[in-house]
């Protein structure tokens, strides 16, 4: 059984992948297995609603998301919602979502962006009936030195909400 920490970002800097290996991290402490799924390592193509879902990138990305137990979405904030490349994700991979139980860690550039990552939720809750976790991880340049993570209340959060994962993602499978 393995959790799956999914960082979207392209950026080779990014905040986020740092948040999604810290969560990694936290999760492999508490000696739980982690799949890693980073999207800047993983070639998937642009969703044209047709001929990609037959793509064997494609296909391996679902089955990793449709074994996941329980499943953290790293991704930064780009004109308030989730990057591009977090969206397509979902777009190609749909059904593999089901009855998920799904966290967020982001990164914004500023605080006005704390509920961009709504729209990506309630697509996830309504079309293929996850369960979010309400306490996601949101963090501003302000919470890094370069791409090191250094404010400790956002290090606490992420802890917590990998604790929350697991916890809740048990208890949906039992």
């Amino acid at each position: 059984m393995a959790r799956l920490v999914i960082s979207c970002s392209l950026d080779p800097e990014s905040r986020s992948r740092t948040m999604a290996r810290r969560a990694a991290a936290a999760l492999v402490q508490a000696e739980e297995t982690v799949d890693w799924l980073d999207l800047q390592e993983t070639p998937l193509p642009l969703c044209d609603g047709s001929s990609v879902y037959s793509d064997a990138h494609v296909a391996a990305v679902a089955d990793r998301i449709q074994r996941g137990q329980g499943i953290l979405v790293a991704a930064p904030v780009y004109n308030f919602d989730i990057n591009a490349a977090g969206k397509n994700l979902l777009e190609l991979t749909g059904d593999a979502w089901e009855n998920q139980v799904v966290g967020f860690l982001l990164a914004a550039g500023g605080q006005s962006s704390y509920m961009s990552v709504m729209s990506f939720a309630n697509s996830l809750m309504l079309d293929y009936r996850c369960l979010i976790l309400p306490k996601f991880v949101y963090a501003t340049g302000q919470s890094f030195d370069e791409q090191e993570l250094t404010d400790p209340l956002v290090d606490a959060r992420i802890t917590e909400l990998t604790q929350t994962l697991v916890r809740v993602a048990d208890a949906v499978r039992s």
